[in-house]
């Protein structure tokens, strides 16, 4: 597929959509990137900047605009709403941005239809269920980064704890991109080596002592995002290196499995909830979410992070 002739739509330009663009820039799979912000000026200065920085990168057009600058989209990036401060968890954003969203979607998918759209706005798994269901927009066409980051912050948790490159190491963070996320320990692996396994060949400790310390380095991930929060004020790097990945299995036909927040329909039995599984992706949007044999503690690991986005759903006023 030539990228060149794409289009991508950056809404909310605050630290995140800034971020996304400047990697979207500096890759340049696309021809064409359009910010819109409520704050016209920002939007403007970022423009100027990301102009003078494309020097040195594949040509792109750059500009900013309205929500009716969004027409013709390949992808639209939505950034939307607030950010979360330090002590806040990203549930406690949802009724506000769930608001935000409800607003501004539905007059934005009215002038790209036919666009994938990629939710990164938190809490993410409940702004890609507002999207939806403030859009006629299908589930195939809304993605949210989901747990898409908490995955590379596993890995490069373990590849630290394993000492080798995070190339070799294969495993997942899925269910709520928040408090709730499981990881299906079954399913991760070494070099094609399960994990356990490769541990206790290489560490020579028990697995119970194994599985102590991978619990320890699931507890960093949990709470990576907050500790950056409390260091600088916010996280935008790791999110944006996200996107840019996502955009770019959007833009290719061959189909690409990532941990990314989808719609529930029947999964393990869950319905109408967004959350994230290990989804095909290509350039179609969502081609087919899979199902992994997960063992009893995994299935009810994994449920009890939909009951929590549930719960939270439920709480949320229209």
């Amino acid at each position: 597929m030539n990228t060149r002739n794409k289009k991508i739509t950056i809404l909310g330009v605050g630290n995140v959509g800034a971020s996304i663009a400047y990697s979207l820039v500096i890759d340049g799979m696309c021809s064409e990137i359009v910010l819109v912000d409520i704050n016209k000026d920002k939007a403007r200065g970022e423009v100027i900047e990301l102009r003078q920085s494309a020097v040195f990168c594949p040509s792109v057009k750059i500009s900013y605009g309205d929500y009716a600058d969004a027409v013709d989209s390949d992808i639209v990036v939505v950034t939307l709403g607030m950010a979360r401060k330090p002590g806040q968890t990203r549930l406690d954003l949802a009724q506000t941005n769930t608001n935000i969203m409800k607003q501004i979607m539905p007059e934005v998918a009215k002038y790209a239809p036919n666009a994938i759209y990629v939710i990164v706005s938190n809490p993410v798994d409940i702004m890609t269920y507002a999207a939806l269901k403030s859009t006629n927009l299908s589930p195939s066409q809304v993605i949210g980064t989901g747990t898409l980051l908490d995955t590379i912050r596993l890995q490069e948790g373990l590849s630290e704890y394993l000492d080798i490159s995070t190339s070799n190491v294969q495993a997942y963070v899925l269910g709520e991109h928040g408090d709730s996320s499981m990881v299906p320990w079954s399913f991760a692996s070494v070099a094609g080596m399960p994990l356990i396994e490769y541990c206790k060949l290489m560490t020579k400790k028990d697995e119970s002592v194994i599985r102590e310390e991978l619990n320890v380095v699931y507890k960093d991930m949990q709470t990576s995002g907050s500790n950056i929060i409390k260091l600088k004020g916010a996280t935008y790097y790791g999110v944006a290196l996200c996107v840019r990945h996502l955009c770019d299995a959007l833009f290719r036909h061959g189909d690409i499995i990532l941990p990314v927040s989808v719609l529930m329909q029947g999964q393990y039995g869950m319905e109408d909830v967004c959350l994230s599984l290990p989804t095909v992706i290509n350039s179609n949007g969502v081609k087919q979410i899979i199902e992994y044999p997960f063992n009893d503690e995994e299935k009810e690991k994994l449920l009890f992070s939909y009951n929590a986005l549930k719960s939270t759903l439920s709480k949320i006023q229209n």
